[in-house]
């Protein structure tokens, strides 16, 4: 579905990414961790638009995406969930989820799918007329993911989905994560809480000061030992 080739994208003469190549297969959640500034974000960026790249290619469903603007983007079926939720906070809940739908004009069809996320977020329904603004994260965070649900994505882009929310609350993001995917979307998530990502995840990636180090299933990474030590938080086991 989503191929990136040998993606090189700088900031001032720095290379935030270093030529990275990865697949994220339909129907999968692929997952990328890291630690703060290995070029999680500005790889999503890229991908939906918002940063210029140097060389390299994107292709979604074999077509090539680099060098269209974002809104040509999502017209090709591909939404983001932006890190910090980014919500309008002076709009209402609703008037949020209708900007999430503002390139569609089926009214009917739109109605349907507010309805259908009220389902999903009864929290949203029962706040539709609250200013965003003044929700709680956890609630935000389910607005940002509603929002992007609007333009009826068939790849969903999610950068740091857990991140400052409750442990409670992370866990019905994760679930929510799930569904989704169970629901036929594609889901490319980058997550500083590895080992939620992992276990949710069918095929990881690591990415290193731009760089991939590693690549495996899910399971894989989260029982690999150097992963553990570096973002799980468990300790190598020393050899006799």
């Amino acid at each position: 579905m989503l191929k990136v080739d040998n993606l090189v994208v700088s900031y001032g003469g720095i290379e935030a990414l270093k030529g990275i190549s990865l697949e994220v297969p339909d129907g999968e959640i692929v997952t990328i961790i890291g630690a703060n500034g290995a070029g999680k974000s500005t790889l999503l960026r890229s991908i939906i638009g918002l940063v210029k790249t140097k060389s390299g290619s994107i292709k979604y469903n074999e077509k090539e995406l680099t060098g269209l603007n974002s809104q040509a983007i999502v017209a090709q079926g591909i939404s983001l969930v932006p890190e910090g939720r980014r919500v309008f906070p002076n709009l209402s809940v609703l008037e949020n989820l209708q900007i999430g739908a503002y390139m569609r004009k089926d009214s009917a069809g739109i109605q349907k799918d507010i309805e259908a996320i009220y389902e999903k977020f009864p929290r949203l329904q029962e706040r539709n007329w609250q200013m965003a603004g003044t929700l709680s994260g956890g609630e935000q965070q389910m607005l940002a993911v509603g929002r992007a649900m609007m333009s009826r994505p068939k790849l969903l882009l999610m950068d740091e989905p857990s991140l400052g929310l409750a442990p409670l609350i992370i866990k019905n993001i994760f679930t929510i994560i799930q569904q989704l995917n169970k629901e036929g979307i594609t889901v490319l998530l980058i997550e500083q809480n590895a080992n939620m990502a992992l276990k949710v995840a069918h095929r990881a990636y690591v990415l290193e000061t731009g760089n991939i180090t590693m690549t495996g299933t899910g399971k894989e990474l989260l029982e690999n030992p150097q992963i553990a030590a570096a973002y799980l938080g468990r300790k190598k086991h020393k050899k006799n």
